[in-house]
């Protein structure tokens, strides 16, 4: 099981990202993951540094649609997201792959 899922590239966290003082880069983490675990999973995969990690639990939207049997209900899996800001000197590129 890793610790990091993905990269979050959502138009605010791309602008956070692109802040010139502090810039902040967000992930999708494993919901058990503590901050130590997802600090090292970072540092290792990226070959960064990191100075500053905040964690929230995003919960999940609920979502109702009409439908020929009736009304369908349901709702989206809650996710963690991890909101890490870097040392001075490092970034990170996601796109470089590309």
């Amino acid at each position: 099981m890793s610790v990091l899922k993905r990269p979050i590239l959502s138009e605010k966290s791309v602008g956070a990202s692109e802040h010139k003082k502090h810039p902040a880069y967000s992930f999708e983490v494993d919901i058990n993951a503590a901050k130590p675990e997802i600090v090292e999973a970072i540092e290792k995969f990226y070959e960064v540094k990191v100075a500053d990690i905040r964690t929230l639990i995003a919960r999940g939207k609920r979502s109702t649609r009409q439908t020929k049997k009736g009304i369908s209900r349901g709702k989206a899996a809650n996710y963690k997201k991890a909101v890490v800001t870097l040392k001075d000197g490092h970034t990170i590129d996601f796109y470089m792959n590309i």
